[in-house]
């Protein structure tokens, strides 16, 4: 019976050699060629561990010195905005205008922004200082700066400021095409208040590619990072780095029960920010790509009713005339299922990509129509500007910044309330800041515009146009014809 049990030892030992040799074999095929250490010393297997793992202190100095060589390059924006306050609000706004001008009260605003230029360049968000009458910038070393805002781009959520500074410490910006789900992020900024100026917290690349509807409802573009990273209010416009110090996205909103982090935050990717930045300040407003199509998602129902194997990628709905998608021959009914060799996720997502691109560029579309796959190229034009009125680069907070006092359109309604002619055109003074030039020189709110110079104003179209031709020809005085009650007068006052 020893003898036997002796037998199956020297089996089993034999077993586990071969099983172990070929184990080892194994990986040598498929991975590197191992050569086994010596096992009589611990020494090469210490000095092999050393080499390739580094320690966990090593690691931890490493995102130290990220976030050191970052920080530098985030600022905190404080925005002052005016804001009225009736003493009877339950007045109609006109219903006498000359005895409810309301009082003005200054409520500030927190966010943060990124160095992108050492000459003063800094990328934030459009809703950061989109109601800003003032806008300051505070630095790392606390030195702070009046900035000017060069171009906003609601669409994206982007805006550009500029102060006036050399020598900026300045982030190197990286490229989203590498940016990989799973990897490690930096988020700096200044949440709730400014004494927490430069937090920063780490988290991972949640997703890519994520469509949440807060752009998309005003016709935006979404193509956002989502990261896990703790972002909170005043965050907003700050930095979302890279484990090799590189600007990937610009922080920009949470999804959150609470108001604070839960995990879910999103950044407009860095691709999107520096074509729109680039665009503002080369040609003074955002100038976007154009294809002339209108799409639909593919539901799982569509889908099937159109025999196809997936519901990726768009359905063609129109095609619009003298546009580049009909001179490349594209048609109503044609499935659009990769952009320049990538899969489509959504509508959403085909038409940022296609938005966020440069006029000039060339794209590559994978098409199926009548079960044939076919692949088009197509040179983008740009966007009309009938299609894009909402990027005028003086937007109406800005002229009301450089006049002080806001308009809107004379209605039927509004010019009975002021006791004028149905007929009466111009726009109505809706909003005067009693600091600004014009009150003083005697503009009221309630007076109606009938002309700026020799210009008749009909509504807040011509109002706009004419403000700008005197911006742009450099004029410092503006002459206004206005209506007082009945009487007729001129203001003028200096911008």
């Amino acid at each position: 019976m020893k003898k036997y049990r002796s037998s199956y030892l020297l089996l089993a030992l034999a077993a586990v050699f071969i099983v172990g040799f070929y184990s080892v074999d194994f990986q040598s095929k498929n991975a590197s060629v191992i050569s086994l250490p010596d096992f009589s010393s611990n020494t090469d297997i210490q000095k092999s561990e050393q080499k390739s793992t580094p320690t966990l202190s090593e690691f931890n100095d490493a995102i130290v010195d990220v976030a050191e060589k970052a920080k530098s390059t985030v600022v905190t924006v404080t925005v002052t905005q005016t804001v009225e306050a009736r003493q009877n609000p339950l007045a109609r706004f006109f219903g006498n205008p000359r005895d409810q001008q309301p009082e003005e009260f200054q409520r500030q605003g927190l966010g943060s922004g990124v160095i992108v230029s050492k000459d003063g360049y800094i990328l934030t968000n459009n809703h950061v200082i989109e109601k800003a009458d003032e806008v300051e910038v505070q630095l790392y070393n606390d030195k702070q700066y009046e900035a000017e805002v060069i171009g906003t781009d609601p669409r994206t959520d982007i805006a550009v400021l500029k102060i006036d500074a050399d020598k900026l410490d300045v982030i190197k910006l990286g490229k989203n095409a590498k940016t990989r789900v799973g990897e490690m992020v930096l988020a700096i900024g200044s949440p709730l208040q400014p004494g927490l100026a430069h937090s920063v917290s780490m988290g991972i690349i949640s997703a890519k590619d994520r469509s949440i509807g807060i752009l998309e409802k005003q016709g935006g573009y979404e193509n956002f990072l989502q990261t896990d990273a703790a972002i909170n209010p005043g965050n907003s416009g700050g930095a979302l780095i890279n484990m090799d110090g590189e600007l990937i996205g610009i922080n920009s909103a949470i999804a959150s029960r609470s108001g604070g982090s839960d995990g879910i935050g999103f950044a407009v990717p860095i691709d999107i920010a520096k074509r729109v930045m680039k665009s503002i300040i080369k040609n003074g407003r955002v100038v976007r790509a154009y294809l002339g199509i209108a799409g639909q998602d593919i539901t799982p129902t569509l889908a099937k009713a159109l025999e196809l194997d997936s519901n990726r990628g768009i359905v063609v709905n129109q095609v619009s005339e003298d546009t580049p998608a009909e001179e490349a021959g594209l048609q109503e009914g044609d499935v659009i299922q990769k952009l320049n060799g990538k899969e489509i996720l959504n509508y959403g997502n085909f038409r940022t990509n296609i938005a966020t691109s440069s006029p000039g560029d060339e794209i590559q579309l994978h098409i199926l129509r009548d079960g044939q796959m076919k692949k088009v190229s197509i040179t983008l034009g740009e966007l009309p500007n009938e299609l894009a009125m909402d990027q005028q680069t003086t937007p109406d907070k800005t002229m009301k910044k450089q006049l002080g006092f806001r308009v809107q359109d004379l209605t039927p309604k509004i010019a009975q309330q002021l006791n004028l002619n149905r007929g009466q055109e111009g726009v109505v003074v809706a909003q005067i800041s009693q600091q600004s030039e014009a009150y003083r020189q005697g503009l009221r709110q309630g007076h109606v515009i009938t002309s700026v110079g020799n210009q008749s104003i009909a509504d807040v179209s011509d109002f706009n146009d004419a403000i700008n031709n005197l911006i742009e020809q450099e004029k410092d005085v503006v002459l206004l014809r206005v209506l007082a009650g009945e009487n007729s007068r001129l203001v003028a006052f200096e911008l």
